[in-house]
């Protein structure tokens, strides 16, 4: 509690206030990345965005029918000989064609999602 309010009264530096307003940008756009295909189900959790200029991530959490809380991640590394993913802490893997398409599709409608929420907010600024 108190130091919630230190942060509070005690200024941060530019470079903290720039370390926050990108994790608030990144978790906008990882809800936003998360609905690209379609509503997320009361009780899930679905976030796809763009870490970095080279990696992708897909997270999924939800609670089954008995209470079970459940957990997905999917990094995405686009290097120069190849996409490869790695689930949950497993090593990379290469994706396959049918794979590499989907995550190209998906990467569109995220880019094209991000896009409509962005553009009419510069409009205002």
């Amino acid at each position: 509690m108190a130091k919630g309010l230190m942060s509070l009264l005690i200024p941060k530096s530019k470079e903290e206030r720039h370390a926050e307003a990108y994790r608030q940008v990144l978790r906008e756009f990882a809800k936003i990345g998360g609905a690209v295909f379609g509503p997320v189900p009361k009780g899930v959790r679905r976030e796809f965005f763009c870490l970095d200029e080279t990696t992708w991530i897909w997270h999924e959490e939800w609670v089954d029918e008995n209470k079970i809380h459940h957990a997905r991640t999917t990094r995405y590394d686009v290097r120069p000989h190849g996409i490869f993913k790695a689930q949950d802490g497993q090593s990379y893997q290469p994706l396959t064609i049918e794979e590499a398409y989907n995550l190209r599709q998906a990467v569109h409608a995220y880019n094209q999602a991000v896009h409509e929420f962005v553009v009419p907010r510069l409009r205002t600024v």
